[in-house]
């Protein structure tokens, strides 16, 4: 067993660069699972910065100078963040505060639904066996909404919370983008010169983090606005809460858009019953669904994503049952670089000749 271990270990991390690249993993690991929320703001800005590169780089193609790129983008990113602050969010919040008075009466509609089932399904369920599943489903209900609100009042962060996220974002993004190449020299400086596998996994990670948070920025923002656009003209209640949902949905791949459906449907469903705006309610819904998954999602991702589904399903459990909402966001790019890291790890059963013979001479 002892030459087994030691053989597997001489295999695996028989090189310098495996065992500082395995020594990088699990500090950072330990640093976003202690301290993952005293940084918050560093990854926030850290995200949004990456967003607004992008921007910044295609105004330098444009003929703008560095400096005037980057004051361009950053006066535009104030814009729309003191935007997101005084239109979105207090439009939001009146809409959820609505939408939880009007809980009891979609509750009291599900009931009236619900008693009609005996009547028309008598061969398949009695009303004594009616009473007993709908008084259970009641109970979960309750009980969900009681988990729903009591993590909702301990997540929501304080005043001083919020203070720090509104003054530190914005400035962490400014120097974040302005002194972008002065971080990354200090960073590299750490690393030993002789990194050829951290060089091709930060080449390739490089690209695949920043095309999928700004796909997915831009997925986020297609299909809010659509669905926003859609529900107000098909007069559907709390449209902006709704149309917000259904833009984070496509945070989670496959599970996020099932999720939705649901308060999207029943809200339709406690203002029409049926109906036809409930169907033209239930066609559009699909209809964007459809276009997301069948058009957009291959448009935005097409190279920058190439995981098995139930790859990604375990990647958002996993991921999001560590670092929460983060975990979610950046379950594919983390599971890609998991692929990426394994495909490239050093060892001696793929060393080429005149690589065993660099490892022979670093010995």
């Amino acid at each position: 067993m002892k030459q087994v271990i030691h053989k597997w270990l001489e295999q695996y991390f028989g090189n310098e660069e495996a065992v500082l690249l395995a020594v990088i993993l699990v500090v950072s690991l330990i640093v976003m699972a202690t301290l993952g929320t005293v940084l918050g703001p560093v990854f926030t800005a850290l995200i949004l910065a990456f967003l607004l590169q992008g921007l910044v780089s295609w105004l330098q193609r444009r003929g703008f100078s560095e400096g005037w790129a980057i004051t361009t983008t950053y006066l535009l990113f104030v814009a729309g963040f003191i935007a997101v602050l005084i239109i979105l969010i207090p439009s939001v919040g009146r809409q959820a505060s609505l939408l939880l008075a009007e809980l009891p009466n979609m509750v009291a509609k599900l009931r009236e639904l619900a008693i009609t089932l005996p009547e028309t399904y008598g061969d398949y369920i009695t009303p004594e066996q009616f009473q007993l599943i709908w008084g259970r489903v009641s109970e979960e209900m309750a009980h969900l909404a009681e988990q729903i609100l009591a993590l909702s009042l301990s997540s929501f962060p304080g005043l001083l919370g919020i203070m720090i996220y509104l003054f530190l974002v914005p400035m962490l993004v400014l120097f974040m983008l302005k002194d972008k190449d002065q971080l990354v020299g200090a960073l590299s400086r750490l690393l030993p010169k002789e990194r050829t596998v951290m060089t091709a996994i930060w080449s390739e990670m490089d690209m695949q983090f920043a095309n999928y948070i700004r796909g997915k920025a831009i997925e986020i923002l297609i299909i809010g606005a659509v669905s926003y656009v859609a529900f107000l003209i098909l007069g559907l209640n709390y449209a902006a809460l709704l149309a917000l949902l259904v833009g984070l949905s496509v945070l989670i791949p496959y599970i996020g858009a099932t999720v939705v459906t649901i308060p999207v449907l029943l809200v339709g469903y406690v203002q029409w019953g049926y109906s036809g705006d409930f169907f033209w309610l239930f066609m559009v819904y699909g209809f964007i669904q459809f276009v997301d998954g069948n058009l957009l999602v291959p448009l935005l991702f097409s190279e920058v994503v190439n995981l098995h589904p139930v790859a990604i399903i375990v990647a958002v459990l996993f991921f999001g049952g560590i670092w929460g909402f983060w975990g979610v966001f950046f379950a594919i790019p983390l599971a890609t670089l998991v692929k990426a890291v394994y495909n490239a790890w050093p060892s001696s059963g793929n060393l080429q000749p005149e690589d065993e013979g660099l490892a022979t001479d670093a010995k």
